[in-house]
């Protein structure tokens, strides 16, 4: 998708985007904001091919130009997206973990260009992937450059988390923000790409409005999982013994981690654990919410409203870096627990 009518489910930040280009006062400083997987990295790849095209009609490029055609060929020079991938490739010490984009990263790679001339004349745009990666020294070493723009640019930073920015960096720059998709529109999506129905109906369910997570959610195996956690969850609050249920998180959070560590050879296998846990604990919490809705039975309620107790606190220790086997085994007691006063 490379022009702003291919985009789907951001009409206020499509709207906001227009009125600037009409106005022909499109801030050289932006920060996409919004959840993950909603269209922020694709609105900023249309705008980012309109701002270079050499003859653009309102607000569509051309897409027969030079500019054009190299920018869909993938090999602009111009066009400048920092990822944290990068960090790796300007470590000298080749043993980064990828944890934050610091200066070492943002000077060579959005900084120094900046005050170049752009090879093709039509000026330069610079993406800054999960900008809120970016250390509190990058973030300052940017300042000067979002204050007096080398020629005719635009930085757009993307990220779901505008507050980890500096007010600095944030009162130098107009915000778009981003909202969650539709639901039935992520769901069309997901069968547009050929995902089954009833597949693409649970992950819809699972991604909060992110068509991005909902693909990664099928991708890396989340929903078939999900569903086995449903039905665990359902015969706890049955009043039965729902199994092994440390040893089944253990086994899908690590099932999670080696798909994000071959999706990025960066990440840290912990913190995907950690993440991996995290989202099943979510997941598990939300179905145990839907019977608080559904459930007449007030045994049941009881113990839902115990069991979103207890994935709250094993939340808190994941936060708190508790060891993680301590966190489900407390969880499994706790449940467990429950069970038995039930009886």
């Amino acid at each position: 998708m490379n022009t702003f009518p291919e985009i789907f489910g951001q009409a206020a930040a499509l709207e906001m985007l227009r009125s600037a280009l009409a106005a022909e006062r499109l801030p050289h400083g932006m920060i996409f904001a919004g959840p993950v997987g909603v269209g922020k990295a694709t609105t900023a790849r249309a705008l980012g091919k309109l701002f270079l095209c050499e003859n653009p009609k309102a607000d569509l490029p051309c897409g027969k130009c030079e500019s054009c055609r190299v920018f869909d060929a993938g090999n602009h020079p111009d066009w400048h997206v920092i990822t944290k991938e990068l960090i790796r490739y300007h470590d000298k010490t080749g043993k980064s973990k990828g944890i934050d984009l610091s200066i070492n990263v943002i000077r060579p790679e959005l900084i120094d260009p900046a005050n170049r001339k752009s090879t093709m004349g039509r000026g330069k745009v610079f993406i800054v992937e999960q900008a809120e990666l970016m250390n509190p020294q990058a973030q300052n070493a940017m300042l000067k450059t979002l204050e007096e723009p080398a020629g005719r640019m635009i930085v757009i930073l993307l990220t779901d988390a505008p507050e980890a920015l500096l007010p600095t960096i944030r009162s130098r720059c107009q915000t778009i923000p981003f909202a969650a998709l539709d639901g039935g529109l992520v769901r069309k999506q997901l069968e547009k790409r050929a995902i089954e129905k009833n597949v693409a109906v649970d992950a819809t369910d699972l991604a909060n409005g992110s068509l991005g997570e909902a693909i990664r959610l099928v991708e890396d195996g989340v929903v078939e999982r999900a569903r086995d956690l449903g039905r665990m969850m359902d015969t706890y609050l049955s009043g039965k013994s729902a199994g092994d249920l440390p040893g089944w998180f253990k086994q899908a959070a690590e099932t999670y981690a080696e798909k994000q560590l071959e999706r990025d050879e960066l990440a840290s296998k912990d913190a995907a654990s950690r993440a991996g846990m995290a989202l099943y604990l979510r997941i598990a919490a939300a179905r145990f919410r839907v019977r608080l809705i559904e459930s007449a039975d007030s045994d049941e309620l009881e113990r839902a409203c115990q069991a979103i107790d207890a994935i709250s606190r094993a939340e808190m220790y994941l936060d708190a870096n508790v060891n993680v086997s301590v966190v489900f085994q407390q969880l499994a007691v706790a449940l467990e627990s429950t069970l038995v006063s039930a009886r």
